[in-house]
């Protein structure tokens, strides 16, 4: 018998190992599992507050929902990590804002995958169908408070820094939009250069002072479907429209140019050339195809910017695509994300270079 025990203790000693083992490996690989899809944790702050829990797809890829004073309703965030975040806690990151067109959402983001980089951080804020990235002169339409630019600038900005390892400098920060964003990236840009250091400004409408993209905004205004709804969706050929029916002066107040009444028209116009001085020390990238009813002007404006900056002696970059057969295969040189992913996928790699030269 007593032969026996250190047998019996030798195999018992070996089961409670290996359940010990089987245990830790259990405790120590279960969550490493859950972290696979689980986003960084986000805290309220700077006036926003989260709404439910976020819309995950991957670690990497995820959509807050937020509140805010600013704005009436709930307004979402789609966020861009690249597939490094996680595995180095100790880097931080350059970030990206992509401001969508009229009539999008923060889902348009995935009809242009160079968006998702491993080398920056993209940010997607809610613009609203027609929101213009603008503070509206009427708060008291049926859409209730519209303060688009400064629940961009002053909330979800640092609203990022405080939650991601981001590095929170101009140097390391970009603005970048198509159609109602490109004119949304370019006046930020100009509103905000501490902000701000790379914007870039896609098929945008730019110049306010063409009587045309005017009339493209009030078109927004009183909600009236046409060609720029019908193919700045995602690419899907769906058109939700403008929404619910404002104002044509609620906005940016009357549009005619009598009286000087439309003077907040050209305060907030970014091809005016006061604001074009804004940008000395901004690296500006615009592209821009000239086909179609929506583009043909969107290139005169876009050339009008680049003429005054050079005036300026500001240095851009404009790439006018034309029919797109430069472009890519995909691009006709109209209004369009047949255009729009192949132009951000020549963007995002020069501004990853431009961030990484920055330090």
């Amino acid at each position: 018998m007593t032969s026996l025990l250190p047998s019996w203790r030798r195999r018992t000693r070996a089961t409670v190992v290996a359940a010990a083992m089987a245990v830790t490996a259990l405790l120590t690989t279960a969550p490493a599992h859950a972290d696979d899809t689980a986003p960084p944790p986000f805290a309220d702050g700077f006036g926003l507050t989260r709404i439910g829990a976020p819309e995950v797809r991957s670690s990497t890829d995820f959509t807050l929902t937020v509140a805010t004073a600013q704005l009436s309703g709930t307004h979402k965030i789609r966020i861009l990590l690249p597939r490094g975040y996680a595995e180095d806690p100790g880097r931080r990151w350059p970030v990206a804002y992509f401001l969508h067109g009229g009539a999008g959402t923060v889902d348009d983001a995935a009809a242009a995958p160079a968006l998702h980089s491993d080398s920056m951080i993209t940010v997607v804020p809610d613009g609203g169908l027609k929101g213009w990235y603008a503070d509206w002169l009427m708060q008291n339409t049926a859409l209730g408070a519209a303060n688009w630019q400064t629940f961009h600038t002053r909330q979800v900005v640092p609203f990022i820094d405080a939650n991601l390892r981001t590095l929170a400098d101009r140097s390391h920060r970009a603005v970048v939009g198509l159609s109602m964003g490109g004119y949304g990236a370019l006046r930020y840009a100009e509103y905000r250069p501490d902000l701000f250091g790379h914007v870039a400004s896609l098929s945008g409408g730019i110049d306010l002072g063409m009587a045309e993209i005017r009339g493209t905004v009030v078109a927004t205004e009183l909600n009236l479907p046409g060609a720029l709804c019908a193919v700045t969706t995602s690419g899907t050929g769906q058109c939700t429209g403008y929404g619910t029916y404002v104002d044509s002066d609620a906005i940016f107040g009357s549009p005619y140019p009598v009286f000087n009444a439309d003077h907040i028209w050209n305060e907030v116009n970014p091809a005016a050339v006061a604001n074009l001085a804004k940008l000395s020390g901004t690296e500006i990238d615009l592209y821009t195809g000239d086909q179609g009813p929506i583009d043909h002007f969107t290139a005169i404006a876009t050339h009008t910017v680049r003429t005054r900056l050079d005036k300026l002696g500001i240095a851009s970059r404009l790439v006018d695509y034309g029919d797109g057969s430069s472009l890519s295969p995909s691009c006709n040189g109209g209004h369009n994300y047949g255009c729009w992913a192949p132009a951000l996928a020549d963007y995002v790699p020069r501004l990853a270079a431009s961030f990484a030269s920055a330090g």
